[in-house]
Order: C-alpha cells, then structure tokens, then sequence
C-alpha cells in the first residue's frame, strides 16, 4: 500500500495542479470581462454584441472602448444614401486619431433597405468604397428597435425620425449628441463636435 501511495501520488499531485491552473484560467476571463483588447473598462452603452454585415461574424462592440464613435442608421435607396461617401471620408480622416464610423443598415423608413446582408455589403462597397464597420440590418426605432439604438434613445437622443441620423458617442461611451439626416457628414457642426471628443482623453 505504501509504495502503491507513492507511485500514485505524483499523479495526484499534477492533477492538482492543473486543476488549479484551469481555475485561475477562469478567472482571467472573468476579470477581462467587459473589457476591450487593451484591458480598458467597457462602458455599459457598448456592451452589446452585433453580427457584422458581411459574414454574420459575431462582434463585441467592447472593440471600440475608448474610441470616438460615429453611430448611423443607414439605408441603400434613400435621398442620404449618398452620406455614405461623406460618412467614409471621416472615418479615413480621423480614424487614426481614434473615430471609428459605426453603420446600421434599417428598413424602418420608407422599406429603403429591403435588401440581404452580403447584398447590402456589396452595395456599400463597390458604389461609396465604404470600409467602416457595418452590422446586421435591424430595426432601429420603436419597440423593435436593436439594444444600442434602444439604449441611445434612453441617454436623450430619441430615435432616428429616418435614415442617416448620427450619433456621437465620447471615449467614455456616454452620448454626446444626435444629428438629423439633413446633418451632412462635413457639417461644420459635426466635425467641430468629432474634433473636440478627439481631443479628449
């Protein structure tokens, strides 16, 4: 019995050990949660995730913490469809400097958007160039309205009234401010708002 203990206990020993490395495994994912890549704290506003337009991948928007964000509901046959071309040339702009261009294909106004993902995607690419994140179509008003947009119209800002509303969200997640669809994406207004949650840190 003696030597058979001794012969078992090394195994004993090591399936101790990596018991305890699995525990401690698990409490790493449960302190990063609700963070981003970085490890910074993910505000509440962006703890949502939504699959991406192209390929239905999944996507934390905790991706974008401490990021200033461009939120837009957008739609392919609409009057503002042509925003998409403004809307990238601010995310190529200022994207380095931390702006990230958030779209949310709808067909809540005027059935605009009545297309598919990947067809939706390829619209936006191959007519504006558009390589600013994009997700699911989705409805963004009303009681059917998606988790962020629902969230947004909570903070103050209402829902869209139509397509190509904007929304400005700060480094600390929080809303900074709502534009109508009639805001063009170089709008003095908007830009100088972009620029000073730049600023910020």
């Amino acid at each position: 019995m003696y030597r058979l203990s001794l012969a078992i206990w090394p195994q004993t020993l090591l399936f101790t050990l990596l018991l305890g490395l699995h525990a401690a495994g698990h409490s790493a994912t449960t302190v990063v949660a609700g963070t981003d890549a970085a490890g910074a704290a993910c505000p509440s506003l962006l703890q949502k995730t939504f699959n991406r337009l192209q390929d239905d991948a999944p996507q934390n928007l905790c991706q974008y913490a401490g990021k200033v964000l461009l939120v837009v509901n957008t739609a392919s046959y609409c009057g503002f469809t042509v925003q998409y071309e403004g809307l990238e040339k601010l995310h190529a702009t200022y994207n380095e400097k931390g702006l990230v261009v958030l779209g949310f294909p709808s067909n809540d106004f005027g059935q605009q958007e009545p297309g598919k993902g990947k067809e939706i995607a390829d619209f936006c690419f191959n007519t504006y160039g558009v390589k600013f994140p994009m997700f699911e179509k989705s409805s963004v008003s009303g009681k059917a309205a998606n988790p962020l947009f629902s969230d947004l119209a909570k903070a103050g800002a209402g829902a869209p009234r139509w397509n190509f509303y904007k929304y400005l969200i700060g480094r600390d997640g929080k809303l900074i401010d709502s534009y109508s669809s009639m805001t063009k994406p170089d709008s003095g207004t908007l830009v100088g708002d972009i620029k000073k949650a730049l600023a910020q840190r």
